[in-house]
């Protein structure tokens, strides 16, 4: 999180729930079946149970899933009830030391959410185990540079997967915005500390959803350890992702500021068909890799 925050946007700039399940509808003719709701945090929006009902109800589409950084994560779950629960949940933890993660999020600035501390954040993952959510934690790892870090971060949250049948994945930083300034710690650095630690990482070989990260065993552990090498190990040959961001541009790349308008779109009446045909041809645009250095903005501005 920067520290001066993130840009705030009027309400009629971002797509409308009705705008946003439109788009979904459409895709899913494309041939998407896989929705992923991220953010900025998705749990900030209103309504966003309706939204999840909506979507899982769309004829075609196989998995909804949320990522969220779990400070409102409780609340939700109290209120959902089983049809406004996604099939997963993705928990973006970068540390578990609590002035760390408080330097690391700016979740000091949330003073009067009780669960802006990562204390009240790891019980609602047994929480959803119950409710048998697929939870996967993110963490990426930064090595100090003059700026927060989360270095020694990385064996405790691996050990979340020691007793418990989740996925913790490391993510290289990518150096998108205001990340740019700091140092990233490569994957393969992660797993060597991970290894000197509690021993050697074995390949999972079973594949665990839709996304690039490679998953591994470790002796005694419920959970499995991912890595996702975005920087280090480029996998932009087995993409098949799309983007659309919170004000309706539908994003080929993370790394790429260009996009398709939906919004502009939508809101001139455009019919489905000339939306489809819209779309099918941005698609053939899909950049072979990324060109991160190229891109100012951050990326809760993109939904990454």
């Amino acid at each position: 999180m920067p520290p001066e925050g993130v840009k705030w946007k009027p309400h009629n700039d971002i797509l409308s729930f009705e705008e946003i399940i439109r788009i979904a509808k459409i895709m899913t003719y494309l041939g998407i079946r896989n929705i992923r709701i991220t953010g900025g945090e998705p749990l900030l929006r209103r309504g966003m149970i309706f939204l999840i009902k909506e979507l899982k109800s769309i004829k075609g589409i196989e998995k909804i899933t949320l990522t969220t950084n779990g400070l409102l994560l409780g609340a939700y779950l109290n209120e959902a009830g089983s049809m406004g629960l996604p099939d997963g949940i993705n928990i973006s933890l970068d540390a578990l030391d609590n002035e760390c993660y408080k330097k690391m999020t700016g979740s000091g600035f949330l003073h009067e959410c009780k669960n802006a501390e990562p204390a009240a954040i790891v019980p609602l993952i047994d929480r959803l185990l119950e409710k048998k959510i697929t939870v996967k934690i993110n963490c990426v790892p930064v090595r100090a540079s003059g700026k927060p870090c989360n270095e020694k971060e990385i064996v405790p949250i691996a050990a979340l997967a020691k007793d418990r049948n989740i996925f913790v994945r490391f993510i290289e930083l990518m150096p998108l915005g205001s990340a740019s300034v700091f140092q990233s710690v490569p994957g393969e650095e992660a797993a060597a500390q991970i290894e000197n630690f509690f021993g050697i990482l074995k390949p999972a070989g079973d594949i665990y959803g839709s996304g690039p990260a490679v998953y591994y065993s470790l002796p005694g552990f419920t959970g499995k350890i991912g890595f996702i090498n975005a920087v280090t190990h480029i996998f932009c040959e087995t993409c098949n992702r799309l983007r659309l961001t919170s004000e309706g541009s539908l994003r080929l790349c993370l790394s790429d500021e260009h996009g398709l308008d939906l919004r502009a779109l939508i809101r001139a009446g455009a019919g489905d068909d000339e939306i489809i045909k819209e779309i099918t041809e941005a698609v053939k645009l899909k950049p072979r890799s990324h060109a991160f250095k190229n891109n100012k903005e951050g990326m809760s501005e993109i939904g990454g």
